[in-house]
């Protein structure tokens, strides 16, 4: 058979290399697949409405495709096993029609032979499906590519660009690093932030959120500016003592969508010191707060606290509530890690925060639930009887659990315990020792058969 000549065939697979940014040795590949594919459509295309298929899944593993890109057009190849007497024409060929080319064939050896239809015979069917499948399998490079590239990134936050928008998401084009290509990821609504103007080709951090592995049409890469882990990124990048590990971040509290639109963007970050002599919130916040307002600008004047991390609860909760002055912290109830901060009266829509955000961002923080009292009004007494109350509860369902734990476990040893009486009663083929020995005579037996 003659070559079937593709026209610009090498003219294609650069511009399909450069749009979907895969490097032009996996676009051949793909473009293998796909005429493989669709000579595959071309054979079965004989059957329709006759019989049914006659070809089994690996019926075509034998064939491939051969690409000339100097001459620009591709064979279909058949790998043929030499036989005495032919039995599939598609797998095998008789010793007496080689020899007629090569003396020397014999019966064991394996040719290739061009098998390639003409290329009006090829068929609309199967030049569909070989589109078809050349499409799908760059989509699989691509998402394949995205993987491999973005999955292990040491650092997850990016440099984005704004390219278009697709109902409430932004899609924005991302890169792995200098030199790479850029990819699409996908802002969803409620990764973004209230404050950001996301115009077309604005350019903002982000962090990478998600690389998605399932197959979809749109970005596999999610990203979010409203991940606590930007926070954190931005502030390794503006303080030198994070870097160099004397200051660290252990903890971080943020609700960048509020749920109300009165109430703005927050951020609590809790920081410790390893050395003595480095104040950890005062190296977050920098001289004249330079280097804190940087964070703030980068996510476009989000409110956000430093506080002090302490490994006494009663400080730490303390500090979690700045700016708020506290006059003394409770903890009512360690075990269930419940406290009762006791504030001024002037103080106390401060601690609380605009529809409860700050005092929501506190017990984020430190872990603890905390309920803001009137120090002027507080009645130890009666919060004592209602905190008595919580206890009894919490460890009246604690105890309900537990009992419910043990109850699955006894079942669980009764149904093995059956299990293993009726196994005795009536063994089953693999418990009789012989059957093992078969098993394993047989394994042997077929291993030599192998070889």
């Amino acid at each position: 058979m003659a070559l079937v000549i593709l026209p610009g065939l090498n003219n294609l697979i650069d511009d399909i290399s450069e749009e979907k940014k895969l490097p032009p040795q996996v676009v051949e590949a793909a473009l293998r697949e796909a005429l493989l594919k669709g000579y595959e459509k071309y054979r079965r295309t004989f059957y329709i409405g006759i019989k049914d298929d006659p070809f089994e899944e690996e019926y075509f593993s034998n064939f491939d495709v051969g690409l000339d890109l100097d001459e620009e057009g591709y064979r279909i190849l058949a790998s043929k096993i030499i036989v005495e007497e032919v039995e599939s024409e598609d797998h095998q060929i008789s010793l007496a029609e080689v020899q007629q080319v090569a003396d020397d064939a014999q019966i064991g050896d394996t040719v290739v032979l061009d098998v390639t239809p003409e290329k009006e015979d090829f068929g609309r069917m199967a030049a569909s499906t070989t589109k078809q499948v050349l499409a799908q399998k760059l989509r699989d490079h691509q998402r394949k590519m995205i993987q491999e590239e973005f999955a292990d990134l040491e650092d997850p936050v990016l440099t984005a660009r704004v390219i278009r928008f697709e109902r409430q998401s932004v899609i924005m084009a991302v890169s792995s690093g200098i030199g790479r290509p850029e990819v699409e990821a996908e802002l969803p609504k409620r990764d973004q932030l209230p404050n950001d103007n996301y115009r077309a080709n604005a350019t903002f951090k982000v962090f990478l959120k998600e690389v998605s592995e399932i197959s979809r049409k749109g970005p596999q890469l999610f990203v979010s500016r409203a991940n606590a882990g930007l926070v954190v990124y931005l502030f390794e990048n503006e303080v030198p003592e994070i870097q160099e590990a004397s200051v660290k971040i252990v903890a971080v509290s943020r609700e960048a969508n509020p749920p109300s639109r009165a109430v703005g963007p927050r951020t609590k970050v809790a920081v410790d010191s390893t050395e003595k002599e480095v104040d950890p919130v005062g190296a977050c916040i920098g001289a004249r707060g330079a280097r804190i307002q940087q964070v703030v600008n980068e996510l476009r004047g989000e409110k956000i606290d430093v506080i002090k991390w302490s490994p006494d609860p009663i400080q730490y909760i303390l500090n979690s509530l700045s700016p708020a002055k506290v006059d003394l912290v409770r903890l009512v109830d360690p075990e269930g890690q419940h406290a009762h901060v006791l504030v001024p009266p002037d103080q106390l829509s401060l601690a609380i925060g605009r529809e409860g955000q700050n005092v929501r961002l506190a017990a984020r923080l430190t872990g603890w639930k905390i309920d803001v009292k009137n120090s002027h009004e507080y009645d130890q007494e009666s919060e004592d009887a209602i905190v008595a109350e919580l206890i009894s509860q919490r460890e009246e369902e604690e105890n309900l659990q537990k009992e419910a734990e043990k109850r699955l476990e006894a079942e669980q040893a009764a149904r093995a315990e059956e299990d293993a009486r009726l196994r005795e009663l009536y063994p089953l083929p693999e418990d009789d020792e012989d059957f093992v020995d078969t098993i394993d005579e047989d394994n042997v037996s077929q291993e030599e058969r192998t070889r």
